[in-house]
């Protein structure tokens, strides 16, 4: 299982937590996702592949900046 923390400007509330939130979780692959609205990132816990989880992200109406290992 891997780890990645994706870096989101856009994020600002719950509104956009839930957004993300409910898009990530429902790729293949996916543990679990944890959005932090101050810091502004998603973590994402599971096998999914990246371009998933980036669609996903794309999809919630949010554009991924970076993706580090966590």
């Amino acid at each position: 299982m891997t780890t990645r923390v994706y870096s989101v400007p856009g994020i600002s509330c719950g509104h956009c937590k839930a957004a993300i939130e409910g898009e990530v979780s429902g790729v293949d692959g996916v543990a679990a996702v944890e959005v932090d609205v101050d810091a502004r990132t998603v973590r994402v816990e599971g096998d999914a592949g990246d371009d998933a989880v980036r669609a996903a992200i794309d999809e919630a109406g949010y554009e991924v900046a970076s993706v580090s290992a966590d």
